[in-house]
């Protein structure tokens, strides 16, 4: 089976402290309920989450979506935002499972990530271990006016912005990911193409904006 890797970014700095967390780990348990409900994600979709905040660690490895449980996290420190995609990059090298002459590896992984706030450490080192690795559509959140819109274009060319880090802001960004990632295992299931882009995803809804 080709699996569909799925990979979380969030941001868990000090910044995101309060409405801002619980909202993430409230939308979290609602993609994971959602995405439950669909049985291309359920056969395809793997999922992972990566936390940043003075350092990067993965919270969560490489989960089939019928064991993966929602990871307790907790606001504090700064924004290791750098750090994140190295680790990132280094998880995709470890966990997702490269073709060979005999057989098809997963698709390429598919990216969300969340941040209110400037990296605090290295950035361009951590986009450059990114390009290393093989990733598929990146998407990337910037939340509030904390962050420089321009920073995340370094990254992807996807970028989306919410006004707000309230909790109806963070809860409809999640929808749409949920909804993204369904899209993205139905399109490899039935037409066996990854997503190329934002045009292949779901409509953002109103509060979440594009970053032309």
């Amino acid at each position: 089976m080709r699996r569909l890797p799925v990979y979380l970014l969030i941001d868990t700095s000090g910044s995101m402290h309060g409405e801002p967390i619980e909202a993430v780990k409230n939308g979290m348990q609602m993609l994971v309920s959602s995405l439950r409900q669909d049985p291309y994600a359920l056969e395809t979709a793997f999922i992972s989450v990566i936390t940043f905040a003075s350092e990067a660690k993965q919270v969560t490895p490489l989960t089939e979506l019928a064991l993966f449980q929602a990871p307790e996290i907790a606001a504090a420190g700064t924004t290791a935002m750098g750090a994140a995609l190295s680790l990132l990059a280094q998880s995709i090298q470890n966990e997702v499972q490269k073709g060979t002459a005999e057989q098809k590896g997963d698709w390429k992984p598919v990216v969300f990530m969340l941040s209110d706030g400037s990296p605090t450490d290295d950035l361009g080192r951590g986009i450059e271990d990114l390009r290393k690795a093989s990733v598929g559509t990146f998407v990337a959140c910037a939340v509030g006016s904390g962050i420089d819109t321009a920073v995340l274009k370094r990254i992807t060319e996807i970028v989306v912005n919410l006004d707000t880090a309230d909790t109806t802001s963070i809860k409809s960004f999640f929808k749409w990911v949920s909804s993204s990632i369904s899209v993205s295992s139905q399109k490899v299931e039935q037409t066996k193409k990854e997503v190329a882009g934002l045009e292949d995803l779901p409509p953002p809804p109103p509060e979440v904006n594009v970053v032309i």
